[in-house]
Formats: structure tokens, sequence, C-alpha cells
């Protein structure tokens, strides 16, 4: 038996979309990632970028189980000396819901050039509407 590995040609790349309305915040990113790196297809190979295209809807309406709210805090260096800054999840979820989002999927992907570019394919969007009615995205369902 011999391993097939998939080329840049032979990829075909879906459209998802995924509506985050009421779901958990990680749960969601957790599957945007699996879609991402393209683990639910039969083709997959770890160090090839053969994911799919994944748009995320109602990002505000996402939920943070427990007391993640109050007591999560992302935490940024500016560079410079005492240049550590800290925002609250409660605090970014009602300034900037989709940075919540992303940073949740990104630290789902791995960090190498697979993982970058395989989160330049997703858009995540504050309320219902997007702009890729184009690509025909079908609902992701699982």
């Amino acid at each position: 038996m011999s391993t097939t590995m998939p080329k840049a040609g032979d990829i075909c790349r879906k459209w998802y979309v995924l509506d985050a309305a009421g779901k958990p915040l990680g749960r969601t990113a957790a599957t945007a990632a699996h879609i991402l790196r393209g683990k639910h297809k039969v083709t997959f190979a770890p160090n090839s970028d053969c994911g799919d295209h994944v748009i995320i809807i109602n990002a505000e309406k996402a939920v943070l189980t427990g007391k993640k709210l109050e007591q999560k805090f992302h935490y940024h260096h500016t560079g410079w000396v005492g240049g550590l800054k800290s925002i609250s999840y409660k605090h970014l979820m009602e300034q900037n819901p989709e940075k919540a989002m992303m940073l949740a999927i990104k630290g789902m992907l791995p960090d190498n050039t697979v993982g970058r570019t395989s989160l330049t394919r997703c858009r995540v969007y504050r309320g219902s509407e997007h702009t890729h009615a184009a690509q025909k995205p079908e609902a992701w369902t699982l």
C-alpha cells in the first residue's frame, strides 16, 4: 500500500459557513481549525496545505463558558521595556469579537508555514451577513 501525497494543483478547496451563535467560542474555533487544516478530507497530509475556506458568522454571539469572561485575559507585548499589555475577554468580546475568534483559531493551528497560510483562508464576521455569496459556501454540519 502506498501513501498518496496531495499536490498543490490537485487540491480542491470548498467554502464552509460556521454559525457561532450560542455556541462556545472554543468549540467553534476547534471546528474551524479542523476544516482549515483539511483533516476532514481523505487526502489529508500533515505537511501539506490541503484545507478549505471557512466563514464564521455571528462571532459576537459566541459564548465563553464558566467564568472565562471575567477571569481570562489576552496578553501581548509591544517590544518595549514594560510594554506588556492585557485586555480581558469581557472587553475583547464587546469591542472586537472577531479578534477573539481569530486568536482562538490561531492557537489551534500549527506554528509553521502551513498554519500561517491556513489562517489566511478564515474570515470572521461580527453579524450574520458576509460578503462571500459568490463562492456559494455550504453550511458546515457534523
